[in-house]
């Protein structure tokens, strides 16, 4: 078997990707949001990647800011994930989500979970009530998938099995080794003087379960899409992650940072590179496809089989 005979591609929620690979959801509500957002989107059609959009929030308390989630004049076919969180869709009824869906153009949306950040953010989300009864309700109703997506902190097998149960069959674990948004609304706090959001948030700070753990953890559970997000920087992250049970992966940090010190050719670059090293991880364990790689024999070590042996 050599390179040329490696195929990359997987096809999620009816649309084929040259690679298993999101641009996954960063920002949103501003014009340089929509500006970054139109440009990571075309990136996204022109390497047949999909495009997650940050949190449509902004979208539904200040309308005048859904021009910033518009990404489809650049991005026409490629698969295109909304976003908005759980207690926003809880406070909403199935028709106005479907039309924060319908108003960007989304093959399929992701409902966040977010506490751990919004209890550190002053002001954040206090009342986490009803989140699985609103999930399960746009997965009967809404008429496009519905991914569940975590924010930094992994799902468990526990919450896996309970969204199972209600019918989900798509989830971000997107889990802590990426960006932590804790992190994020704690250096936040520390800038307005808030002294007791900055302690809870250096407390919480590296709250959650691993990407890797909950990819293995959940694995066994059966949902048809399991995308790995949460500290996926290389290519062989991307395969580690396949080969523990994900359908594909969700980068969204490195990305932004290629884009914004070299502008579009350093994003390309960088994508570059993750594929070619995804493809010698697949030429290395033979896996002459992406799910052959998801069965390839691995060993789980150190810090991973810890997780792994204690939640199972």
């Amino acid at each position: 078997m050599g390179v040329a005979d490696l195929d990359t591609s997987v096809v999620l929620f009816g649309k084929k990707l040259r690679a298993p690979i999101v641009i996954a959801s960063m920002t949103g509500g501003t014009d340089e949001a929509g500006r970054i957002n139109r440009e990571l989107a075309a990136i996204a059609e022109e390497r047949g990647y999909a495009f997650g959009l940050g949190s449509q929030r902004a979208m539904v308390v200040k309308p005048g800011t859904g021009a910033t989630y518009l990404v489809r004049q650049g991005a026409p076919t490629a698969l295109l994930l909304g976003n908005v969180g759980v207690v926003q869709a809880r406070a909403m009824t199935t028709s106005e989500v479907r039309t924060i869906v319908d108003d960007v153009g989304a093959d399929a949306l992701c409902v966040h979970l977010n506490p751990a950040m919004e209890l550190v953010q002053p002001g954040g989300d206090r009342d986490f009530s009803q989140g699985l009864r609103t999930i399960a309700r746009l997965v009967r109703d809404l008429g496009v998938p519905v991914i569940v997506k975590e924010t930094g902190c992994g799902i468990s097998p526990a919450v896996g099995q309970r969204l199972r149960d209600v019918g989900v069959e798509h989830v971000d674990v997107s889990g802590a080794g990426g960006t932590s948004w804790v992190g994020v609304e704690t250096k936040r706090a520390s800038a307005a003087g808030n002294a007791s959001a900055r302690a809870l948030g250096e407390a919480l700070w590296d709250w959650g379960i691993p990407t890797a753990a909950s990819v293995a953890l959940l694995a066994p559970q059966g949902f048809e899409t399991l995308v790995a997000t949460g500290g996926i920087a290389t290519g062989l992250d991307a395969a580690k992650a396949i080969a523990l049970g994900a359908t594909a992966v969700g980068i969204a940090r490195p990305v932004l940072r290629a884009f914004a010190g070299g502008g579009r050719a350093g994003a390309m670059a960088l994508l570059d590179g993750i594929e070619s090293e995804l493809r010698a991880a697949m030429l290395l364990t033979a896996s002459r496809n992406v799910a052959a790689l998801r069965r390839t024999p691995r060993v789980l070590v150190g810090e991973l089989a810890t997780w792994v042996q204690g939640l199972r």
